[in-house]
């Protein structure tokens, strides 16, 4: 049985994650029928799994956690490495989905992608009040495309190296291998990540 452990704020999940390879972190509301659909699946999918902690936020108690990550819905399963966050997974899924989430999280982190090519690194710099960011982040996570995202609202380095690199303040702008994408162009960032539309 995997071991569960309830957050209660924002500070508390990062102080929970920190140092951590791999979390999981489940934003559901209780007495919701498809938040305990989706609770259940994860529960079966890890019931093999010792070692994975799995996070909870219930969003009728915890309201800082689902606006700083762009999530609108429950359930929402957010995945994290070494205390970054990376993609979430929405709704009810079927255990083996999960499954395949909490193993396909650590092959992110190897050297290929899919068909042998090489994973692409892809940071987004973003604030949490910028629609633009977050149809970005969407647009992402809907084709599968693992990304660490930089709060530059929180993160003053971040910002200046972001002005000093591209000599622009707005966001979002994405830095996908070594290049960067100015706003959401969804052409480019299609052609650089190979999406085909």
């Amino acid at each position: 049985m995997t071991k569960e452990v309830r957050i209660r704020s924002h500070a508390d999940l990062l102080e929970k994650i920190k140092g951590k390879d791999r979390a999981y972190v489940l934003i559901y509301k209780s007495g919701s029928e498809l938040s305990e659909c989706a609770l259940q699946a994860i529960r079966k999918a890890l019931e093999d799994d010792k070692d994975t902690i799995l996070y909870l936020v219930d969003v009728t108690d915890v309201r800082d956690v689902h606006p700083v990550y762009g999530i609108t819905s429950a359930p929402t399963l957010l995945a994290f490495e070494k205390g970054e966050f990376r993609n979430t997974f929405k709704g009810c899924n079927d255990p083996g989905y999960y499954k395949s989430v909490f193993e396909n999280l650590i092959s992110a982190t190897l050297p290929s992608g899919e068909e042998g090519k090489p994973a692409k690194r892809v940071v987004v710099y973003s604030t949490p009040s910028c629609p633009w960011c977050n149809t970005l982040k969407n647009y992402l996570r809907s084709h599968n495309i693992p990304f660490r995202d930089v709060d530059v609202s929180r993160d003053q380095r971040a910002a200046e190296e972001l002005v000093r690199r591209t000599g622009q303040q707005g966001v979002p702008q994405t830095e996908i291998n070594g290049q960067w994408v100015v706003g959401f162009d969804q052409k480019k960032i299609d052609q650089l990540l190979e999406i085909e539309s």
